[in-house]
């Protein structure tokens, strides 16, 4: 799966195995069927000498081609089920002491981003904001303020296997760690009005020392 879309954060290889694992096993049983339907087609193909024989399924004999089966996908599904469990909580219901805070608004139709300035602290006055554009450090554990101004968007970074909607009237509070430099996409994954195909915007992932120029840079052009 990565080498098909990178990953750029701690938790998108956990997301890419569960889809990984589902794959595997869902693939498996279905070349099981299939291999199965054809031995059975070309056993059984219309033949001169060969009579249909009526089968109930009520012999033990011929309930074990159902049971067994059945219960060997029952056995996949709980592996399933159990990594799943595991995934959603380490991403969804566990979240880790914060290095810094963003805050990230949808609005028809762009994003804005309120970046922590030089004092590392969000809410305060050398804060800076940017629309379409989301500026992090590499390596470092974020807790990510989303909310929405108009209408439901959702706030999708496919480098690091992350989607959460944004709902008018709640803040959401969730947790990224950037792990690659580089320049990346940010879309709008819920339909949210006659723009939602230009609400996009860049997430760049850099390194601290070129994050902290980049904040001393915009310090300075407001001062002046």
């Amino acid at each position: 799966m990565s080498a098909i879309i990178e990953q750029a954060s701690s938790f998108a290889s956990e997301i890419d195995n569960l889809i990984l694992l589902i794959l595997v096993l869902g693939g498996f049983w279905f070349l099981v069927a299939e291999i199965v339907l054809f031995v059975f087609i070309f056993k059984f193909r219309r033949s001169k000498n060969r009579k249909a024989k009526y089968i109930s399924g009520t012999r033990k004999e011929e309930k074990r081609w159902l049971n067994w089966p059945h219960y060997m996908i029952i056995v996949c599904d709980l592996v399933i089920i159990f990594f799943a469990i595991k995934v959603w909580y380490d991403i969804k219901q566990h979240l880790p002491p914060a290095q810094e805070v963003v805050r990230v608004v949808g609005r028809q139709w762009s994003w804005q981003f309120v970046h922590p300035g030089l004092d590392k602290q969000l809410g305060t006055d050398d804060d800076v904001e940017t629309v379409d554009e989301l500026r992090l450090k590499v390596d470092t554990l974020y807790h990510f303020k989303l909310e929405s101004r108009d209408v439901l968007h959702s706030f999708s970074v496919p480098v690091f296997r992350l989607k959460q909607d944004a709902v008018p009237g709640r803040v959401f509070t969730g947790w990224f760690e950037p792990t690659k430099t580089g320049t990346y996409d940010i879309q709008c994954a819920e339909m949210c009005g006659m723009g939602h195909g230009m609400m996009h915007a860049r997430l760049v992932i850099e390194t601290e020392e070129e994050h902290d120029k980049w904040l001393e840079g915009r310090a300075k052009s407001l001062g002046g």
